[in-house]
């Protein structure tokens, strides 16, 4: 179920509330009773899986020699990996 963040416009009070995608918006501030308004959130951060996706990762021919593909080092792998890096 989606986290949905409320701000009161009367009070400032902010909430999230766990809700179903079909529940009607809530209108009320658990505070002051007042109405509120929903809040757009950042949702989830997204997870990559597999190699290639870190942040340290260069595009260089020495980040091939720790790549777990180019273990045989055959004449292909290497080849493959200098065309990828550009080199």
């Amino acid at each position: 179920m989606p986290t949905y963040g409320y701000e009161c416009k009367s009070c400032g009070y902010t909430f999230d509330v766990f809700q179903s995608m079909k529940d009607d918006p809530i209108k009320e501030c658990p505070e002051c009773k007042k109405s509120v308004r929903r809040l757009i959130n950042g949702g989830t951060g997204i997870i990559f899986k597999g190699s290639g996706f870190y942040a340290t990762d260069k595009s260089s021919s020495s980040a091939c020699e720790s790549c777990p593909n180019s273990a045989s080092n055959s004449a292909s792998s290497q080849a493959a990996c200098a065309k990828a890096a550009g080199s």
